[in-house]
């Protein structure tokens, strides 16, 4: 994990898949961005920002509550289905 999350486009991909697996097992798009913020959450709590784009989605992360963390996390899955 600590590979994944060294660079920004190393997470992009690694949720990327994740979330394609997801979608594969036939989760749908609210389930899957519950389980973002999930992620998100665990990330913000156990693992410290490794580069600048980590840093700047912790420090949105902390300021949001939780419905903004939600919509945070639910852009980050959008994103990575865009890429």
């Amino acid at each position: 994990m600590s590979n994944v999350l060294s660079n920004f486009s190393s997470w992009k991909e690694f949720l990327s898949s994740r979330v394609e697996q997801a979608k594969d097992m036939g989760l749908n798009e609210d389930t899957i961005s519950n389980l973002a913020y999930e992620i998100g959450s665990f990330l913000d709590e156990k693992v410290d920002p490794k580069n600048e784009q980590q840093r700047t989605l912790k420090e949105l992360w902390d300021v949001g509550d939780e419905s903004e963390r939600k919509a945070i996390a639910g852009l980050m899955v959008k994103l990575v289905q865009k890429s």
